[in-house]
């Protein structure tokens, strides 16, 4: 005798509560993303109490090694010769004629480094801001 079942099972997997948690992730990396502005150049920076709310659109950074790297907005820092860094400069002030130059030159960086990178940003009236590190609490 034969015997069949009343009711059939038909296996199904509902992706609703799986998509919630996927949209989720998402807007939280895609947030996560525009806040964190990693400094992918080890620069060791000198001590200094001040702080500025000043957010700087282009950054310029000088490593131990004397290498010149600068970036304009979230870009990734690209290596740049110093004798090109005025016309960098300029190509960003055209992009955003009030933007903020901050110079990363790590603590054992020749004062005439920083001299050259500062007599650039003035001969064109860039505004620069000098990054520091907080000091250490004890």
């Amino acid at each position: 005798m034969k015997l069949k079942r009343r009711s059939k099972i038909q296996p199904q997997f509902s992706t609703a509560s799986m998509t919630d948690v996927i949209f989720l992730l998402l807007i939280f990396f895609m947030i996560t993303s525009t806040v964190v502005s990693p400094n992918a150049i080890k620069v060791l920076l000198p001590q200094g109490s001040k702080q500025t709310n000043a957010r700087p659109q282009t950054r310029v950074v000088i490593d131990k090694e004397l290498n010149y790297y600068a970036a304009f907005g979230n870009e990734k820092e690209d290596l740049i010769a110093p004798e090109n860094l005025p016309a960098f400069l300029a190509m960003c002030a055209k992009k955003e004629p009030s933007m903020y130059v901050a110079l990363y030159a790590d603590e054992s960086v020749p004062y005439r480094e920083v001299a050259r990178v500062l007599n650039i940003a003035n001969e064109s009236h860039y505004k620069l801001v000098l990054a520091t590190r907080h000091p250490e609490k004890n």
